[in-house]
């Protein structure tokens, strides 16, 4: 691998972190920020702004940057985040912090879609399995690393360091990408963008975000008007949408690539698949500190087997379809160990032995792993060249939106367990039985969606190359759109 290539991989690694870092790192500081900026109401407004702006942006910075080019998407997007890191750690008010919270998801949607699309853009195709495998690894990491970063700001710092400490990784990527990575031309010829198919998107998925939003709360039942009047809102833009993408002639979400039977299957799978990577990630340290006492930081270092299990899981199958150029065997495999590991959770109490639990998780995180990694490498190979960016980007919102929606389905199943199960045996006992729940079901239920669409899914490989080229003048074998 040329050493140019080697920087830029470290550069497609930092701002993947970043990205995926930001998602989590605040939920562990958000008690100290609410009590210091009095803003105890909004409390769940400082993740959801974040959340609507990045998941809005994903695709539509896929697709700008596959008619635009990368580099200038990506340039914005790091300045944008990081103009937005700066303020949110100035923020004097919860208002402020809200506000420069969305600002920063402007910026953070361009990194994590960007980052994928780079991978083909900058390796031959016989070594893209690995560098996802890499990508996926620090994805892992991101999401136990984010909420324990979070946690030691705040209780050895301050809180307004979980936002500081991206200021000098992003200007070290600023610089790499600004000196070292090359202005490649997209496919754009002078179309005038699709403004109106952005405005309707962007009010679609925020209606939708914000109903998922309003039934994650414990008082709101689906027939409630906060629930269901933003996602019927939701549906029907959608279908609009649908419409004017229909009749655009640059559509920010080419409809063509869902006659992909690849591409649509995957896309599955990862909304699926949240389902299951959000239920260990977040109800895991849960269970930790509400069935056990310990703080969010200890918690997060307990599920520890969970991250390192997704880090081998991912870099061993990168390396296996890079060695086989097929990503479909080591993929159905994965949800074998999702099913294994979540069902087991089950049995999961507040005495659960320690080695069993260890066992568990990394059955989780083995299955979790390969999904990071292989359902890039899958969804790449299956469209052109020129919808890289796209593909890759809607393979993150699809994830982001199954996370929503698996954390909107567990609230209520959560509390209700807990509220029936207090009085029984009281709260220790009460968390770990709602855990129990949770996880086994969205966990299952996730894994066994995944498994179908990937059965269903056509073989697909990698197309060697005889010369690794510089800079992405090979790319996988497509299938026809």
């Amino acid at each position: 691998m040329p050493r140019k290539n080697g920087i830029l991989l470290l550069a497609v690694l930092g701002g993947m972190f970043l990205a995926m870092l930001d998602q989590t790192i605040v939920g562990t500081a958000l008690p100290r920020i609410t009590a210091e900026l009095d803003g105890t109401d909004l409390y769940t407004w400082v993740v959801t702004a974040y959340l609507l702006t990045s998941t809005i942006t994903v695709p539509l910075y896929g697709r700008l940057s596959d008619v635009h080019g990368r580099k200038p998407l990506l340039l914005i997007g790091v300045v944008v985040f990081l103009v937005g890191s700066i303020l949110c750690g100035a923020a004097q008010s919860m208002g402020q912090l809200i506000a420069f919270r969305g600002l920063q998801g402007l910026g953070a949607g361009a990194l994590l879609p960007l980052s994928l699309a780079l991978v083909v853009d900058l390796f031959p195709p016989e070594r893209s399995g690995r560098v996802q495998g890499a990508l996926g690894g620090v994805m892992a990491l991101s999401y136990v690393a984010g909420p324990f970063l979070g946690g030691l700001f705040t209780d050895h710092a301050s809180w307004r360091w979980a936002f500081y400490v991206n200021v000098p990784i992003g200007v070290a990527l600023l610089v790499i990408i600004w000196l070292r990575l090359p202005h490649r031309p997209g496919t754009g010829r002078g179309a005038r963008p699709d403004y109106l198919g952005i405005a309707i998107f962007a009010a679609a998925i925020s209606a939708l975000l914000l109903g998922l939003t309003e039934k994650g709360l414990d008082d709101h039942t689906w027939a409630s008007a906060p629930v269901l009047g933003p996602i019927a809102a939701a549906f029907v833009l959608l279908a609009v949408f649908v419409g004017v993408e229909r009749r655009a002639e640059q559509p920010i979400v080419p409809l063509e690539l869902f006659a992909n039977r690849t591409y649509t299957l995957v896309n599955v799978a990862s909304f699926s698949t949240a389902f299951s990577l959000f239920a260990g990630v977040v109800f895991l340290p849960r269970y930790f500190q509400e069935a056990h006492g310990l703080s969010a930081t200890s918690s997060g270092l307990h599920i520890y087997p969970l991250m390192l299990a997704m880090v081998v899981g991912s870099g061993l199958t990168g390396a296996l379809i890079s060695r086989t150029g097929r990503y479909k065997p080591w993929l159905l495999v994965a949800p074998v160990f999702l099913i294994a590991g979540t069902l087991l959770c089950a049995n999961l109490a507040v005495d659960t032995a320690t080695p069993a639990l260890v066992v568990w998780m990394a059955l989780i995180g083995l299955g979790m792993g390969p999904m990071l990694s292989g359902l890039t490498v899958a969804i790449q190979g299956s469209v052109p060249p020129r919808h890289t960016g796209t593909a890759s980007a809607n393979l993150t919102f699809f994830r982001q939106i199954g996370g929503s929606v698996a954390l909107a389905l567990a609230g209520t199943a959560y509390s209700s367990v807990v509220v029936r199960e207090a009085p029984l045996h009281g709260l220790p006992s009460a968390h770990a039985a709602a855990t129990a729940t949770v996880i086994p079901w969205l966990g299952v239920a996730g894994a066994v969606i995944a498994l179908l669409a990937l059965a269903l899914m056509p073989e697909g490989g990698l197309r060697r190359s005889s010369t690794a080229p510089d800079l992405a003048a090979a790319q996988v074998r497509p299938e026809p759109v």
